[in-house]
């Protein structure tokens, strides 16, 4: 009987879906395959963020910066997309479960989680925080492109193990 690793990530929703960014900024055809190879190589569940920035402005969206993000409606939609993953990660955690972090994506207005935090990384950081949820980080870098990430693949590797 195979028993469950009970370790898991929460994971920007364009690592697995790069169909989600704006048009012409994709980096892969589908999702960033090796990244999802090593979470899959290291037996680790995968919980998709939805995309708050499809979900308010649709496919077609232009670019925006995060001060054009930055509106009491943005941030709204942010929280309620942020609810239920966050109810999810504290289910997991009764359960015995480790969330073991969170992947965003560097530079982008709403995932980034590390230098000028995106706007849905702060409210689902703070979300979290909240809830006694503590995470650690990793953002893809904004230069990685599908198959030509050598160095992004081996801090990756090291984050995840």
């Amino acid at each position: 009987m195979i028993k469950r690793k009970k370790q898991l990530l929460l994971v920007a929703h364009c690592v697995l879906n790069q169909n989600a960014v704006i048009r012409d900024w994709e980096r892969a055809q589908g999702g960033f395959n090796q990244l999802v190879q090593a979470m899959l190589a290291e037996n680790l569940g995968i919980i998709q963020l939805p995309c708050p920035e499809f979900t308010f402005s649709g496919e077609g969206r232009p670019p925006r910066t995060k001060d054009e993000y930055n509106t009491p409606a943005y941030r709204t939609l942010c929280r309620r997309l942020a609810q239920p993953v966050v109810e999810q990660a504290k289910e997991y955690q009764r359960q015995g479960y480790i969330v073991r972090g969170l992947v965003g994506i560097g530079e982008s207005p709403s995932c980034d989680t590390l230098g000028n935090r995106g706007i849905f990384m702060e409210e689902l950081l703070a979300m979290m925080s909240e809830a006694r949820v503590e995470l650690k980080t990793f953002d893809v870098p904004e230069d990685y492109l599908e198959g030509h990430g050598e160095k992004a693949l081996l801090e990756f590797d090291c984050f995840i193990k």
